[in-house]
C-alpha cells in the first residue's frame, strides 16, 4: 500500500484487524522505500500521520468531528437534509481506540527509523556559498552534487516568511534550470556567471553548493533534504549578522 488516507482510523470498514492490516501494509512500503534511502515523501506522511493519531487520543471532540455522515431524511419544505454521526456504541469506540494504540507505538517505530537516516545523511552534506554572498539570501540558486556523479544540479531557489498570530516559520520553492558537467570550464563560478549572463531577473544571485558524501535518490532525499539545510543555513547566517 502506497498511500494511507489522512482518515484512514474512521473511514470505511472499523475493525482492529482490518486497519491493522492496511497500516502494516503501509508501513512495509515505507520500510522498503527507507532501506533504498528514499524519505520522502513518506518521511513526512509519516509525521502528519502520527500527529493525527495523537490528537485523535487527546482530543475525543476531533475523533467525533472525523467520523463520516450518513443522511438520515430529507424536509423538503425545508429544503434541509439532516445527517448522523455513524458513532453507534461503545463497542465502535472499543475498535477505534485499540486501533489509536495500537497505531501510535508504530508509528513512532517508523518515525525514528526516518529519522535516524536523515540524521546519517544531513551528517554527510556540505554546504558552502559560491562568490560574495549578497545582503538579499532569500532567492538564487542551488547547486546539487553528489559523489561519483560529474553532473551539477542547478534549481532557482526563494525563500518566503509566512505568519499567524502565534508563530513564523519559513517555507521554500525551488525550481530546476538545468545541469552543468563539472571540468575545468565548468567550476562553480562560472556556473554561476553563466547563469548570471543568461538570467537576468537574479543579476546578484545568492548562491550555495549542497553537495553529499553518500549516493543518495535525488529527488526523493537530496533535493528535500538541501531545501531544509539551506533554510536553516541562511537562518543561522542570518542570526550571526
Amino acid at each position: 500500500m502506497e498511500s494511507l488516507s489522512k482518515n484512514w482510523i474512521t473511514e470505511k470498514h472499523i475493525d482492529f484487524e482490518y486497519k491493522k492490516y492496511l497500516l502494516l501494509a503501509y508501513l512495509q512500503h515505507v520500510s522498503d522505500y527507507f532501506t533504498e534511502n528514499k524519505l520522502y515523501p513518506h518521511l513526512s506522511e509519516l509525521v502528519s500521520h502520527y500527529r493525527n493519531v495523537l490528537s485523535l487520543k487527546e482530543n475525543k471532540q476531533h475523533m467525533f468531528d472525523s467520523f463520516p455522515e450518513r443522511m438520515t431524511k430529507a424536509d423538503i419544505r425545508n429544503l434541509k437534509i439532516v445527517y448522523e454521526k455513524i458513532l453507534q456504541d461503545d463497542q465502535l469506540m472499543k475498535e477505534v481506540e485499540s486501533i489509536i494504540n495500537f497505531s501510535i507505538p508504530k508509528f513512532e517505530q517508523y518515525l525514528q527509523e526516518g529519522k535516524k537516516i536523515y540524521d546519517c545523511i544531513e551528517s554527510r552534506l556540505n554546504i558552502f556559498p559560491v562568490g560574495i554572498v549578497p545582503l538579499q539570501v532569500n532567492e538564487g540558486y542551488i547547486f546539487l552534487g553528489l559523489p561519483d556523479d560529474t553532473d551539477t544540479r542547478v534549481y532557482e531557489y526563494q525563500i518566503t516568511l509566512f505568519e499567524n498570530p502565534d508563530e513564523k516559520y519559513r517555507g521554500i520553492y525551488t525550481e530546476y534550470v538545468g545541469s552543468y558537467k563539472r571540468s575545468l570550464a565548468y567550476t562553480f563560478e562560472s556556473i554561476k556567471s553563466d547563469l548570471i549572463r543568461y538570467h537576468k531577473k537574479l543579476p546578484n544571485p545568492a548562491t550555495y553548493v549542497i553537495e553529499s558524501e553518500l549516493s543518495v535518490p535525488l529527488d526523493e532525499t537530496l533535493l528535500p533534504m538541501a531545501k531544509r539545510s539551506l533554510m536553516k543555513y541562511v537562518a543561522t547566517k542570518g542570526e550571526k549578522n
